[in-house]
C-alpha cells in the first residue's frame, strides 16, 4: 500500500498512516483505509486495530492541494468515499484505538473518534474540527459522532467556531482518553488494546455494537442532500477563496 504501513502483533494490525511529511488524506488512502479495516473485520484471526500516524502528525487532515484541482465528478466521489470511509470505520464491530502520534485537525480528528478509544501525544500539537473555517460544511454525521464523545452542546459550539485546541483541553471534554509523552504512545495503545481482547471477542464486539446502535444509525442515513449542499459551497466564491489562501500558505512552507 502505499499511503498506509500495515504491521501485525499479537493478532493486531497497527495501520500507520504514511502519506507526505503530515499524512494528509487522498482518494488512495481513503480506498486502501476502507480495504483494509474491511478485511481486518472479516478476519477472525485479527482481534483489533490500532491506527496511528508518525511523529508530529496523525494526519493533517483533508489533502487540499490535490483536491482544489479536482473537477465536479472527482470532487463528488472523494466525498461519497469519505463519508463511506466515516460508516465503515464507525460501525467496524472491533475494538480500534487511535494513537494519535501528533497534529490531528479536521480529517484526521475524524478518523480518531470513530475509534473506540483515543491516546494522544503530548506536545504543541492541535485537535479538533476546524471546516466551517475552511469553507466546508459539516455533514450531519459528523457532527453526530463528535457529540457522541464529547455532547451536543459542547460538539454544536466547537463546530461552528471550528474550534482546535492542545492535549490538555482535548482531555478534559473527553475529545481524547489518554495523553502520554510520544515515546510512550504506542505502548499506552497496546496496553489499553490488550485490555479490550482480553474479553470472549463476541461479548465484547456485540455490547461495543449495542452501545453504538443510534450512532451507527445516525451515520448510515443518506446524506445526498446534505452532500449536493457541500459540493455548491465548495465550488462558491468564498470558498475556492479560502482554500487557495491555505493552499498558498502550505505550499509556502514548503519551499
Amino acid at each position: 500500500m502505499n499511503t498506509l504501513q500495515i504491521t501485525t502483533q499479537d493478532h493486531v494490525a497497527i495501520i500507520a498512516l504514511d502519506n507526505g511529511s503530515s499524512n494528509t488524506i487522498n482518494a488512495e488512502m481513503l480506498a486502501e483505509l476502507k480495504k483494509i479495516i474491511t478485511s481486518v473485520e472479516a478476519d477472525d484471526n485479527m482481534r483489533g486495530v490500532i491506527l496511528t500516524g508518525k511523529k508530529g502528525f496523525f494526519s493533517a487532515g483533508l489533502d487540499l492541494i490535490t483536491l482544489y484541482d479536482y473537477d465536479e465528478k472527482q470532487i463528488k466521489k472523494f466525498w461519497i468515499d469519505f463519508l463511506d470511509l466515516v460508516k465503515t470505520l464507525t460501525l467496524f464491530k472491533k475494538p480500534m484505538i487511535a494513537a494519535i502520534s501528533g497534529h490531528s485537525p479536521a480529517g484526521g480528528c475524524v478518523l480518531s473518534i470513530c475509534c473506540d478509544y483515543r491516546v494522544m501525544a503530548e506536545g504543541k500539537y492541535v485537535i479538533g474540527l476546524n471546516e466551517v473555517p475552511v469553507g466546508i460544511i459539516v455533514p450531519d454525521n459528523i457532527f453526530e459522532l463528535y457529540a457522541f464523545w464529547i455532547g451536543k452542546a459542547a460538539a454544536y459550539r466547537n463546530l461552528l467556531e471550528g474550534k482546535l485546541m492542545g492535549f490538555e483541553e482535548a482531555k478534559n471534554i473527553g475529545l481524547v482518553d489518554a495523553t502520554t509523552p510520544i515515546e510512550s504512545l504506542m505502548t499506552v495503545a497496546q496496553k489499553k488494546m490488550a485490555n479490550y481482547i482480553q474479553f470472549d471477542a463476541i461479548t465484547w464486539q456485540e455490547s461495543k455494537l449495542n452501545m453504538r446502535k443510534e450512532l451507527n444509525a445516525k451515520v448510515s442515513q443518506d446524506q445526498s442532500a446534505t452532500l449536493e449542499k457541500m459540493l455548491k459551497q465548495w465550488w462558491s466564491p468564498s470558498t475556492r477563496s479560502i482554500l487557495k489562501t491555505i493552499i498558498g500558505n502550505l505550499q509556502a512552507k514548503k519551499v
